[in-house]
């Protein structure tokens, strides 16, 4: 699968910009390219500035509200984010139109965080023009959830990201729901935090995009994962994790047969794999809540065998019992095996509901404050009350 990358704001750049170099990993290493093209799209010129892979022209980096805000960002204010690509919304159209293999995208990845101004404003908007603009053309969402600290200090990052989760919500294919809270190292420098949390949202796509774009035959998989089996896995809130296990294996002597223990072995560090998979998943949720389902086993051609694929498909059944399934192999890496994990169209997501939950009981407390009245509803009727930012 190839997709065409932009990044929103300062999170959603940085992500973006991991994406362009996975797509350098897979062109060195694979001889593949799965990313059409990689875009940043900032109110703030120094956060433009600090990304090391994407193309430095202006129509890669693209400053937005230059004359609204000077190049200093919108402070947080997602409306201002909104309003501003909405205004310039024409300016990112245009330089994804010199893209020199648009045509060969198979889908748009928007990216930001929930939280911020430029970012969590302009995500849902551009999602819109895309698919108005692109009939026909899937346009998924990664969107990054903030840190557990955000949330307890600043009362708009919880409105933010409500807001944005709700406009993304009602014009996205797919939205991987990212939970920063998950990958942080305490004691660990912030930069260094942020570096590895960007690496690890990126890297579970690697071997599922690679896998369909694959050219030499001999890495071609018996049940290939195509940009069809992603497409048609894809819907609402979506999770994506990757797990893996080390081989080791000794080679028996010449004329003498396999034991039946190595045998064993192929199963369970498969099924320890897709454990990891579904452990680490990018948000915390039930898989029982998944309708759909997809898993990628990668591993040497030797490995590759039909019964641990079986396998792993009755585990995942077992786990997710009401998710339609999708899988496929893909023989290609060394010394590991390694599992990709997607469950999609959520239907029960805690932490989401806890986001739209504390938004309206803010939104209460900022009406009772100007002295309106505001009665208790339930959540699916006041969930009205939280603005859309399209």
């Amino acid at each position: 699968m190839k997709l065409l990358i932009i990044g929103l704001g300062q999170c959603g750049g940085r992500i973006a910009d991991r994406f362009a170099r996975l797509n350098k990993k897979a062109r060195s290493m694979r001889g593949i390219s799965i990313i059409a093209d990689a875009f940043a799209v900032n109110t703030d010129v120094a956060d433009l500035s600090g990304l090391r892979t994407i193309k430095s022209d202006y129509k890669h980096r693209i400053l937005v509200g230059g004359q609204r805000t000077n190049g200093h960002g919108v402070g947080k204010v997602s409306e201002l984010g909104a309003e501003i690509a909405t205004e310039d919304n024409d300016k990112i159209i245009d330089a994804i139109r010199t893209t020199e293999r648009f045509y060969e995208t198979d889908a748009f990845m928007l990216i930001a965080s929930a939280s911020g101004g430029t970012g969590s404003g302009a995500i849902g908007v551009m999602t819109q023009h895309l698919k108005e603009r692109y009939i026909g053309k899937p346009v998924y969402n990664i969107i990054v959830l903030p840190f557990q600290q955000e949330e307890t200090t600043e009362a708009r990052t919880i409105y933010n990201t409500a807001m944005c989760l709700k406009s993304a919500y009602l014009v996205a294919d797919a939205i991987f729901l990212i939970d920063n809270q998950r990958y942080i190292k305490k004691n660990s420098p912030a930069e260094n935090n942020i570096a590895t949390i960007n690496s690890r949202v990126v890297e579970p796509f690697y071997n599922l995009l690679c896998a369909g774009e694959e050219t030499n035959k001999k890495y071609v998989g018996s049940k290939t994962l195509d940009a069809g089996d992603i497409i048609q896995t894809l819907a609402g809130w979506t999770v994506i994790g990757e797990g893996k296990s080390s081989i080791r294996r000794k080679m028996p002597l010449l004329g003498q047969a396999r034991d039946f223990r190595d045998r064993m072995s192929e199963t369970s560090k498969a099924a320890h794999a897709m454990d990891e998979a579904l452990g680490e998943l990018s948000l915390t949720c039930s898989p029982k809540n998944a309708g759909r389902a997809l898993y990628l086993v990668t591993a040497p051609p030797s490995e590759m065998k039909m019964e641990v694929i079986q396998q792993l498909g009755d585990n995942l059944k077992a786990v997710a019992p009401d998710a339609l399934t999708r899988s496929g192999d893909y023989p290609r890496q060394k010394g590991s095996l390694s599992v990709t994990m997607i469950l999609s169209d959520i239907s029960n997501t805690r932490k989401v509901t806890k986001y739209f939950t504390k938004a309206i009981d803010l939104i209460s407390v900022m009406k009772s404050k100007r002295g309106l009245e505001y009665s208790g509803r339930k959540l699916e009727e006041a969930f009205s009350d939280i603005p859309v930012l399209l």
